[in-house]
Parts: C-alpha cells; sequence; structure tokens
C-alpha cells in the first residue's frame, strides 16, 4: 500500500490529560524518515524543555489552533506564535513550549532526520 492514515485516537496521549496531551504518530504512519505529533496544551500547560542534539532532527512547530510562547534558552528568547504561524528549530536549541494564553493550544510538531 503506498500510504497509511493515523488519528491522535489511534494512541496513548504521553502527557497527562489535565495539560493536555501529546500524541506520537510516527509509527502509526510508519514514517521512515520523519516523526510527527499532535501536541495540546490547556492554559498554563507547558511542554517538556528539550534540545534534539541527540538525534539531530530539527523540528517544526505549526500552531492549529490558540497560541503559544517558546522559551528558546540558548538565544536568550521568547518567540510568540499564533494560529497558522510556525517556527523551524536547529536540533541543538534548547527549548520549552508554553500556552500562557485563556484558551487550549493545538500544534503539529514536526522532526526530521530520524
Amino acid at each position: 500500500m503506498g500510504y497509511d492514515t493515523a488519528a491522535k485516537t489511534d494512541v496513548d496521549s504521553v502527557v497527562p490529560e489535565e495539560w493536555g496531551g501529546m500524541w506520537f504518530l510516527k509509527e502509526e504512519l510508519e514514517t521512515d524518515d520523519i516523526g510527527i505529533s499532535v501536541l495540546e496544551l490547556e492554559p498554563d500547560g507547558m511542554g517538556k524543555e528539550h534540545d534534539e542534539t541527540h538525534t539531530g532532527q530539527e523540528e517544526v512547530y505549526y500552531v492549529v489552533a490558540g497560541a503559544v510562547e517558546i522559551e528558546l534558552s540558548d538565544a536568550d528568547e521568547t518567540v510568540r506564535l499564533e494560529t497558522d504561524e510556525a517556527i523551524r528549530l536547529d536540533s541543538d536549541e534548547t527549548r520549552q513550549i508554553f500556552n500562557r494564553g485563556d484558551e487550549r493550544a493545538k500544534l503539529v510538531l514536526v522532526g526530521a532526520p530520524l
């Protein structure tokens, strides 16, 4: 078959429900070289601070709904993204996503190469 489909309901969230949810779809989609995830953050929710130095992958975050702030520790900067905006991050950039708004934020996260 030349394609695969997946929904976030096909996998369990790796983030506690009170923070929102995060669903990794790489295995469900059987991708070889890219990772794709859906992240939802409740107001005052936050993602894990991390970089991807160990994997060498760059990441793209696309905001589907709401707004988030991404703290970039290495750059000593915070980038605000709203609906329909995206950011690309180098693998060695330390980052953490925050929802400091009043509504749930929803993002699609893509990383490559894996």
